[in-house]
């Protein structure tokens, strides 16, 4: 038996927590003993190779695949999408915390404070925080979330318009717009220029010709954002201003709480089902297979999204970002998730069947 007070023994022990306590119980003095052995003298901390091995292994044993290479990988897919889509839960639950969007008397002060001078003649009261198709969601719109009209579930906002013939040019407009933001507390954010673009089969290019300017900043949990199209509209808006509320503060708290515990319980609902099967269960395969079209279907839209999310907020300012689910692909790709849970709750069905080795009756005919 190693001894106990020794540093590095210690040490070995504690890398022994990944794996099962009965095996622990068992085998760990035989482990750390061989473990001594091999170090040479004067070691007092393990190498980070025996490190990583020891926990890879004793993770491996205690999700019921000692013999897997990749078991360790697919619990830890497994742990983080479940972690994901438990935090963008939470923090679209915290999210019915927010502020209601400004209405028409808080619209028509904050554009008198920022564009003195300038008269609005129409103001569209955002009617939710987040719509579909500018309205609540309501049941009878999840066919169309299902079956792609997902991208339509977006923050809500109060637009203001200013119409007829501009009193100045765009320039002037965001000059004056940039300096009353500053003086009356916003958080001003560069002008962002968006060029007039052809675009054919191979792409969108700048023709030269007239460009949209946006101005957006931010003040406490409110976002705002300023329009001024190249040309005018049909109807003659020449300015729009767009009011829109921030995450609240419980979004962050929540989303992290949440996706720390989904993780989990996504690591031990996995580990439960890999023991279950492990051979010589009749549905093995079947929830193998299953599992794999879960993660794929998952882990799919992420994989879509969040690169397309990221770009798009390092190519404009934004005092209010994109939701968590967003960054998901949801609920854009909502379908991908339902046919995903549908799939992983037939695999944990035939993981929880009884295995062959419990049944007497197979368990005599062995013998």
């Amino acid at each position: 038996m190693p001894p106990t007070g020794d540093a590095l023994a210690r040490r070995y022990r504690r890398l022994l927590i990944g794996y099962p306590r009965s095996w622990r119980r068992a085998r760990a003095d035989e482990v750390v003993a061989v473990l001594l052995d091999a170090a040479p003298p004067g070691r007092t901390r393990p190498t980070v190779r025996e490190a990583v091995n020891l926990l890879r292994h004793g993770l491996r044993a205690r999700l019921g695949r000692p013999g897997s290479r990749t078991v360790v990988a697919w619990a830890a897919l497994t742990a983080v999408i479940c972690g994901l889509f438990s935090a963008a839960l939470a923090s679209w639950a915290a999210w019915q915390t927010a502020r209601p969007l400004p209405g028409r008397a808080e619209t028509t002060a904050i554009v008198a404070e920022v564009l003195p001078g300038y008269e609005v003649g129409e103001i569209r009261p955002g009617s939710a925080l987040f719509t579909f198709y500018t309205q609540p969601l309501r049941p009878r719109n999840v066919d169309s979330l299902l079956l792609g009209d997902g991208g339509e579930y977006q923050q809500g906002a109060t637009e203001a318009a200013a119409t007829g013939t501009a009193p100045a040019t765009q320039q002037e407009i965001i000059a004056l717009a940039q300096r009353r933001l500053g003086e009356t507390g916003w958080r001003v954010y560069a002008p962002h220029v968006v060029p007039e673009a052809a675009c054919v089969v191979g792409g969108c290019a700048s023709t030269g010709g007239p460009r949209d300017v946006s101005l957006m900043a931010r003040r406490g949990d409110t976002g705002f954002q300023l329009w001024l199209p190249a040309e005018r509209s049909v109807n003659d808006t020449y300015l729009t201003v767009s009011l829109s509320r921030a995450a609240p503060p419980a979004a962050l708290p929540a989303g992290i709480a949440a996706g720390l515990l989904g993780a989990a319980a996504g690591w031990l609902v996995f580990g439960w089902a890999s023991r279950r099967t492990g051979r010589p269960h009749r549905a093995a395969n079947a929830v193998s297979v299953l599992h794999t079209f879960t993660l794929l279907l998952w882990w799919s839209p992420v994989l879509l999204a969040a690169p397309q999310t990221l770009r798009h907020h390092l190519d404009e300012p934004h005092p209010v970002w994109h939701p968590l689910w967003e960054w998901l692909g949801q609920p854009s790709l909502l379908l991908f998730f339902v046919v995903g849970a549908a799939c992983a709750l037939c695999g944990l069905g035939l993981a929880a069947l009884p295995r062959r080795d419990a049944d007497p009756l197979h368990t005599t005919a062995l013998d």
